[in-house]
C-alpha cells in the first residue's frame, strides 16, 4: 500500500557497467521531508515510521534536517524547488512553529518557486482547528489526510487511532483552512464488501475534496499484517470494488489520472506528478530517498533510517547511508515504472529528456508491449491501454529486459 507523496523507493540496482547518459537540461526538482514519528504504528504500514514514546524530539530533529539540507546543497545548487512534501510518520505531530522553522530553513538555502505546492500529511487523530490555521500561516497550502475509511469497523481493523466522527471533523477543519486537500482512502479491507467500499467513497464525496487517493490494501513484508494476515476480500471482489470506485468518481467529474489518484480538474498533485514523470527529488530526513540527475548520470541516495542514528549522523555531516549511480541497464525500467502509472501516459520526447538516452534504447520492449496490447503509441505519446493499466506489473516486467543489459 502506498501513501500519497511518499518518494518511491528505487528497485534493486543491477549495477550495470553501462553508464552512457547525457542530459541537455535537468528535470524539475522536488523536496521530500520525512518526519518519522506517529502516535501508533498501523499494522499494514511498511514506511519508516516509529511510535513516539512521549513528545518527539522536534528541536533536535529540525537541527538534523537543516544540517542534512546543508550537506546536500552542492548537489542541487542553483536549482529551483517546484514542490515540497512533508511525509511520515505523522508530520502533523510537529508544532506549526516547527514546520515554519523547517520551511524557513529551506527558503534560506534553496530557491522555492513562488507557486510551489507545499503539502503536509496529517492524520485525523492530530487535528485541532487552531493548529491547522497556523500550519496554513506557516506556508502549508495543501493537506493530505489519512482517512483510510469512514467505517468504524474497518478503522478498528486497520489499527487507526481515529474514529468515523474524528475523520469527518478533520475534513471539516481542512475545508475551512485549505482550498487544496487530498483524502487518502483504502479498499479491499478486512470484512469489506463492494457496497462498503462505495459507501466510503460516497462519504468522502460529501466534502467535495479536490483530490482523492484510493489504494488497495496490500500485505507488505515486514508488517504485522504480513506476519498475521487478516482475511481480505478475494481478487474478484477487490476488482469489483476498484471498478465501482472508478465509475463513481468518473460520474462525479474526477479525472483518474494515475493508478490510485483522482482529481477535480486543475487539482492533480504536482509533487506526485513529478515522481511519475521521472523528475528529480531531494529527500531529507530519516530513511528518505533521493533521485538526482547530473549532466551525465543519475544518482540515488537513502538517508540513515533509525531516527536517533539519523540525527547523530546528519549533525556530524554524514546523513546519507547509501548512494549509487543508476546504470543504463536500469534507467529504462525505472522510467517506465513511474511514467506508465499515468493513465494518459507520457510524451515520447520525455524519455530522452528525463532518462538521458534516446527512446530507441527501449524500442524492443515498446514493440513487445504494443504487440501484447498493453500500450498504445505514436510519434507523440505513449500510454497504457486499459489492459495495461489493469495488468501494470506485467507491462513493467517487459522493461526489466533493460537497455545495456544485452551484449
Amino acid at each position: 500500500m502506498r501513501s500519497e507523496g511518499k518518494a518511491p523507493a528505487p528497485p534493486a540496482s543491477r549495477l550495470s557497467p553501462f553508464t552512457s547518459k547525457h542530459f541537455t537540461a535537468l528535470p524539475p526538482l522536488a523536496l521530500y521531508i520525512h518526519i518519522p514519528w506517529c502516535v501508533r504504528k498501523c499494522p499494514y504500514c511498511d514506511f519508516n515510521s516509529h511510535e513516539a514514546s512521549g513528545a518527539a524530539p522536534e528541536r533536535d530533529y529540525i537541527a538534523a534536517l537543516t544540517a542534512d539540507l546543508e550537506q546536500a546543497l552542492p548537489e542541487v545548487w542553483g536549482r529551483r524547488v517546484c514542490s515540497v512534501f512533508f511525509g511520515g510518520g505523522t508530520p502533523s505531530l510537529f508544532s506549526p512553529q516547527g514546520i515554519d522553522a523547517i520551511l524557513s530553513a529551506v527558503r534560506a538555502r534553496l530557491p522555492l518557486a513562488s507557486d510551489a505546492e507545499i503539502t503536509l500529511e496529517a492524520n485525523p487523530g492530530t487535528f485541532e482547528t487552531e493548529k491547522f490555521r497556523q500550519f496554513r500561516a506557516a506556508g502549508i497550502n495543501r493537506l493530505s489526510i489519512g482517512i483510510q475509511s469512514f467505517n468504524a469497523v474497518h478503522l478498528k481493523a486497520l489499527g487507526r487511532i481515529h474514529d468515523a466522527r474524528e475523520a469527518r471533523h478533520a475534513v471539516e477543519i481542512a475545508q475551512h483552512h485549505f482550498d487544496n486537500f487530498n483524502l487518502d482512502l483504502m479498499y479491499g479491507l478486512p470484512q469489506q464488501t463492494v457496497a462498503g467500499a462505495r459507501a466510503d467513497i460516497e462519504a468522502a464525496l460529501e466534502f467535495a475534496p479536490p483530490h482523492l487517493s484510493a489504494y488497495h490494501l496490500t500485505l507488505e513484508p515486514n508488517t504485522y499484517f504480513h506476519r498475521y494476515p487478516p482475511r481480505l476480500p478475494d481478487d474478484d471482489t477487490a476488482a469489483a470494488m476498484q471498478a465501482e470506485i472508478e465509475a463513481l468518481l468518473a460520474e462525479r467529474g474526477y479525472e483518474h489520472y494515475e493508478t490510485s489518484a483522482f482529481a477535480q480538474p486543475g487539482s492533480r498533485c504536482r509533487h506526485n506528478l513529478n515522481y511519475w514523470m521521472f523528475g528529480d527529488y531531494l529527500g531529507i530526513g530519516a530513511g528518505a530517498h533521493s533521485k538526482l540527475s547530473f549532466q551525465d548520470r543519475i544518482v540515488r541516495q537513502m538517508r540513515h533510517k533509525q531516527p536517533k542514528h539519523y540525527m547523530r549522523s546528519a549533525t556530524e555531516g554524514d546523513a546519507v547511508q547509501q548512494r549509487h549511480e543508476v546504470g543504463t541497464a536500469d534507467v529504462g525500467f525505472e522510467f517506465m515504472m513511474n511514467a506508465l502509472r499515468l493513465n494518459d501516459g507520457f510524451e515520447a520526447a520525455l524519455f530522452a529528456e528525463r532518462a538521458g538516452m534516446p527512446l530507441n534504447a527501449v524500442l524492443k520492449e515498446l514493440d513487445e508491449a504494443e504487440r501484447r496490447g498493453l500500450i498504445v503509441r505514436d510519434h507523440l505519446r505513449i500510454a497504457p491501454t486499459p489492459l495495461g493499466q489493469r495488468f501494470l506489473n506485467d507491462l513493467l516486467q517487459i522493461f526489466l529486459a533493460a537497455p545495456g543489459a544485452r551484449p
